[in-house]
């Protein structure tokens, strides 16, 4: 590390290009990383933040939510298997909203769910609605941000039902919009078009029973419980409209930019180290180990690579600072550490090429070029 250290002090300008070069790319590295994870919370965060670990769809939905169509008396069988308290029904539409005390019209996806049940959302802000309320709704807080505020009056365009703001609820949001909670009555007045109020002389499908159960239960069911399949909550996100097709194209962007920083710094420093031939020649002359000089380049590689990565993560703190909320970014400790590793990881990789260099240099072939 000592010979590391003394030769970035005597070549400044040349490391510090070096350096600047791998900030850039490990800051965007870490910005489309954070943007990615935003968008995919924007699009799954209502569905992730559910206390269930599976759902049950209709057996020819292939795994898609709003494609299902489900019943009571499916409710009522998978109940039996897990209790009445570990099954919930979700039924799920989406639509567009307008509020009359604010110049705002919105797509939202409404959820239907019981309101003493599993997936009874929790309030931020505002009342709680129970499953008697008539025209009372939850609403996630991104609609907040349009000018909706508690107790306003907002219209769904499909039917002309108002409701009333109740509440508001925290980072619930499926394929992109925000999250309208109902109880299980304003949605079965909503689907067969009567007057809040009036009694409803049958149910309507819902979409989707989530569940909390373990696996013993969950073969219980797909065994007991004709035309339905059972699916984990990671197998539910991933059939969300648009979420595979998004992630995929932005997780190819970071492999890419992975790849680039690898390849560009080990340019770099094959170059350099192809420019230091009759020193090192001359250390393996002088008896110095092979590992001895290994190390030097591999310590030159880990410490640009961790200083620019610490500088590029307070930038990326900095930036998301002053990005607007309705940009949707998220940098988790545990992405942040994974993505760190992985930039570190693969910019020792790229040093590797030099280190090859180094080992087939021949001292005495290189002292004879630098004696002539």
């Amino acid at each position: 590390m000592f010979l590391a250290l003394r030769e970035m002090r005597h070549s400044k300008a040349r490391y510090l290009l070096i350096m600047v070069i791998m900030l850039l790319v490990s800051f965007l590295v870490l910005f489309v990383t954070g943007l990615a994870r935003g968008l995919a919370y924007a699009n799954i965060s209502a569905v992730e933040n559910m206390p269930a670990n599976y759902f049950v769809v209709q057996g020819d939905a292939d795994q898609a939510f709003r494609r299902s169509q489900l019943t009571d008396t499916e409710l009522q069988n998978v109940r039996a298997v897990v209790g009445d308290n570990n099954a919930s029904s979700l039924a799920m539409q989406m639509s567009t909203v307008t509020a009359n005390d604010a110049d705002v019209k919105a797509d939202i996806t409404f959820f239907a769910v019981d309101m003493n049940g599993l997936l009874a959302p929790k309030v931020a802000e505002g009342d709680k609605i129970t499953n008697e309320t008539n025209g009372k709704v939850l609403v996630d807080r991104d609609l907040e941000q349009s000018g909706i505020k508690l107790g306003s009056i907002i219209c769904d365009q499909a039917t002309g039902m108002e409701f009333t703001v109740a509440g508001f609820v925290e980072d619930s949001s499926y394929s992109h919009t925000p999250v309208v909670y109902i109880n299980n009555q304003d949605w079965q007045a909503m689907k067969q078009g009567v007057n809040q109020g009036e009694e409803t002389s049958s149910s309507v499908p819902f979409n989707v029973i989530a569940l909390n159960a373990n696996a013993d239960q969950v073969d219980k069911i797909s065994t007991n419980v004709k035309d339905v399949e059972v699916i984990t909550q990671k197998v539910a996100i991933s059939n969300i409209p648009g979420y595979s097709a998004e992630q995929g194209s932005l997780l190819m962007m970071i492999v890419f930019l992975f790849v680039i920083a690898a390849f560009v710094l080990a340019v770099f420093f094959y170059v350099i180290t192809i420019q230091k031939t009759s020193q090192f020649g001359i250390l393996k002359a002088m008896g110095t180990k092979m590992s001895y000089l290994a190390w030097s380049v591999v310590g030159q590689v880990m410490i640009l690579a961790i200083s620019s990565l610490c500088i590029s993560l307070l930038l990326t703190f900095g930036m998301n600072k002053v990005l607007p909320d309705s940009m949707p970014f998220q940098l988790e400790p545990s992405t942040i550490l994974l993505t760190s590793c992985l930039f570190v990881g693969m910019s020792l990789l790229g040093s590797l090429i030099s280190v090859a260099k180094v080992a087939k240099v021949d001292a005495l072939e290189a002292i004879g070029r630098a004696g002539a």
